[in-house]
């Protein structure tokens, strides 16, 4: 398949620089690059004066550090967090020692230890936090995790969308916890907002994030047709489709690919579209 989304995989800033964003929002890189993070967690810095924290990322000397230093003469009064992986989180007890600030955001995961996650204030749908100047509304957008909160800033019509929308690449949807259903209807979602401009947990910023958000929608659905085609002939597992469908994908993409193209074939079955065919290997999907 040739991918029509025009992805932006450019560097989103040199790691342990602050970069200004708008008057409200800076971000830091840390320096925890993979092929699930792309060039690293970013993280977020909403507000001047007192400063809130969003998802400070890995627990690395050198990005708290790094934080610490771009929030000088500042007050670092609030740990914000979009959703429990680890590559969000871990710097979350550190970086609460080093400040005393509170720690809110998503629930935690019951399926997961959560890192040792334990926030102080859980925000649901809807639920408004702020500071002097500005306001946040969370937004529910379960799919890539249960528990994923987006953040409104409504003061400047912009989304932090978290792992939720992401300008590198399509979101990983990783079943049980990964819902591909919940996933699509959280995109939706965002279609029914106001806000234009998305500040993603990995990569760069995206001008117009509910563009964006189409062509992620018709992506999806593309690769439904595709994989309903392809069981077309034989039953076949998550990883046969990967082979048949992705082509030119590097081998340290493939798990990834295989787990979403499991989450559509999950979804698939929810629908009854598809059926389960267990073997000795695993199981395999047919048409129903």
């Amino acid at each position: 398949m040739t991918d029509t989304i025009p992805f932006d995989r450019s560097h989103p800033g040199h790691y342990g620089c602050c970069i200004t964003l708008s008057p409200l929002v800076r971000r830091v890189v840390a320096n925890n690059p993979g092929p699930m993070t792309f060039t690293g967690t970013v993280t977020h810095l909403i507000g001047r004066g007192e400063v809130t924290v969003l998802d400070p990322g890995p627990d690395d000397p050198d990005h708290i550090s790094a934080l610490l230093d771009a929030t000088a003469g500042e007050r670092i009064t609030r740990i914000l967090i979009t959703h429990t992986h680890r590559d969000h989180i871990d710097a979350v007890e550190a970086l609460r020692a080093f400040t005393g600030a509170e720690v809110a955001g998503c629930s935690p995961d019951p399926a997961s230890a959560n890192g040792g996650y334990r926030p102080d204030l859980i925000l649901s749908d809807g639920d408004m936090i702020g500071g002097r100047d500005w306001t946040l509304e969370a937004v529910a957008t379960p799919g890539h995790a249960p528990n994923h909160l987006c953040f409104a800033l409504r003061d400047e019509n912009a989304l932090f969308s978290g792992d939720h929308v992401m300008a590198w690449s399509t979101t990983v949807v990783i079943p049980p916890a990964g819902s591909m259903r919940d996933y699509r209807a959280s995109l939706l979602r965002l279609l029914s907002r106001p806000e234009r401009v998305y500040y993603p947990a990995h990569g760069p910023s995206l001008a117009d994030g509910p563009d964006f958000v189409h062509l992620l929608l018709a992506h999806r659905e593309r690769r439904e047709a595709q994989i309903l085609e392809a069981l077309s002939g034989d039953a076949a597992s998550a990883e046969d489709l990967v082979l048949q469908l992705y082509s030119g994908l590097g081998p340290d993409l493939r798990g990834a690919a295989a787990l979403s193209v499991l989450a559509h074939l999950e979804e698939l079955h929810q629908r009854g579209l598809v059926r389960q065919s267990p073997d000795g290997d695993g199981v395999r999907y047919m048409l129903a």
